[in-house]
């Protein structure tokens, strides 16, 4: 078998943690990264191109005779970069833009999960203010107001009270707070309990879960201040004990790839469900069409198995084929982000002490550029200082001592990723 051209679509820390992880296989013989970073730049040749920019990516793999396209971001996938992709004959692990929908419309996802029985919380979908708060008035409090489209995981607010969420749902729908996302809000009762996420490579029949992870949301230790992308994960959590994976998957995992199937949307790809894990057992928040972010960077240091084989075999709906193995260590990720994230920031900032790290430590760049020769901060979230450890423990503690060797102007992050686990 020839070896393989891949094109990895994005420019995140999933995106460098994605290339860094294809650069392990023997099947491949050059990796693309469009547009990538500073940090991909060592692993793969960086093209100037949009991961939005569904027609030049295509030209571009017909020119380089790509093989395989990865794609990370959620809007490419939602544009139908698939489709598009496989229309001119090029394998893309992804799904198509009709199975994305599952995270580009929360009504589609909710709409899908109560026809077909899968657990989530109660909820209605409006496109008038007046008759969203006649059905949020019938929910005990606090409640949750969405935005049905993509917000780049701001469009959702959680409120305490009546008045609150009234408001809430005036600026979603009158004021477009969240543009084109807010055509139509969805207000859903507030679940209680540990959030856990769990995704799984999917071939449109078979499910094959990952190890699990734990996102850290908020942006200040202690789970205070806004919700971010997030600001760090580890894996494995606790939480999730083999019996809870396993009722995962039997109670959400399988019937959604059952019921996409069943509508005609067949999934392939990765398919993440963001859960709560309530007293009466796990509740689907949300549905990601593609890799978490920074879940990734936590989740795929621990896979043994070739990742480009897992992939090839999704495409060929031959998962079910596929032995997967994990690395017993846990894995834990720090994000270091820009002052003033998850609001306004400043950019172009140099960042020291990258050069000089222990061998055993990986750092993803999530958002840096090259300026002047130097690496600089190009994002809200610019580092994920991650580590294997024996125990989550050793994992945790050579990730900050990563974290204290590199700096840079207003750097800020989260110093308890992973505190839920040492407190259970």
């Amino acid at each position: 078998m020839e070896r393989l051209k891949v094109l990895v679509v994005g420019g995140g820390g999933r995106e460098h943690t994605l290339v860094w992880k294809i650069a392990q296989s023997p099947l491949v013989e050059k990796i693309y990264c469009a547009p990538g970073n500073a940090g991909i730049a060592s692993l793969a040749e960086c093209v100037a191109l949009a991961a939005e920019n569904l027609n030049g990516i295509v030209s571009f793999c017909r020119q380089e005779k790509i093989n395989l396209v990865v794609i990370g971001p959620e809007l490419p996938l939602t544009l139908g970069l698939v489709d598009k992709l496989e229309e001119a004959g090029i394998k893309a692990f992804g799904p198509s833009r009709l199975a994305a929908e599952i995270e580009g419309s929360k009504a589609f996802a909710k709409d899908l999960m109560a026809r077909y029985g899968i657990p989530t919380a109660r909820y209605g979908v409006f496109e008038e203010v007046e008759a969203a708060c006649a059905f949020a008035r019938q929910l005990p409090g606090p409640w949750v107001v969405k935005a049905d489209g993509l917000a780049a995981g701001k469009g959702v607010l959680i409120c305490s009270s009546l008045e609150e969420t009234e408001a809430q749902i005036k600026s979603v729908l009158v004021d477009k707070a969240f543009g084109s996302a807010g055509e139509k809000v969805l207000i859903e009762e507030f679940l209680d309990g540990e959030e856990l996420s769990l995704m799984a490579f999917c071939d449109g029949k078979t499910v094959v879960p990952l190890v699990s992870a734990q996102d850290h949301k908020r942006v200040y230790s202690g789970d205070r201040g806004p919700n971010t992308g997030g600001m760090g994960a580890y894996s494995p959590a606790p939480v999730a004990t083999p019996q809870l994976c396993a009722e995962i998957e039997e109670t959400v995992l399988k019937p959604t790839v059952r019921a996409m199937a069943q509508e005609g949307r067949p999934f392939k790809g990765i398919l993440y469900a963001g859960l709560m894990i309530t007293k009466d057992g796990p509740r689907v928040l949300e549905y990601n069409a593609r890799f978490g972010d920074p879940e990734t960077q936590v989740v795929l240091p621990r896979l043994k198995t070739d990742l480009v084989r897992i992939m090839l075999a999704v495409g060929e709906e031959k998962l079910e084929n596929m032995e997967i193995e994990w690395k017993d260590e846990a894995c834990v990720s720090v994000v270091m982000a820009s002052g003033g994230y998850p609001g306004h920031y400043k950019k172009g900032f140099p960042i020291q002490g990258l050069e000089d790290l222990p061998g055993d430590l990986l750092v993803f760049h999530s958002g840096t550029a090259f300026q002047d020769g130097q690496i600089v901060t190009a994002g809200g979230r610019v580092l994920a200082v991650t580590a294997l450890g024996k125990t989550l423990r050793q994992a945790v503690d050579l990730a900050y001592s990563g974290v204290k060797q590199i700096s840079f102007a207003g750097v800020h992050y989260r110093d308890d990723i992973a505190y839920r686990a040492f407190n259970r």
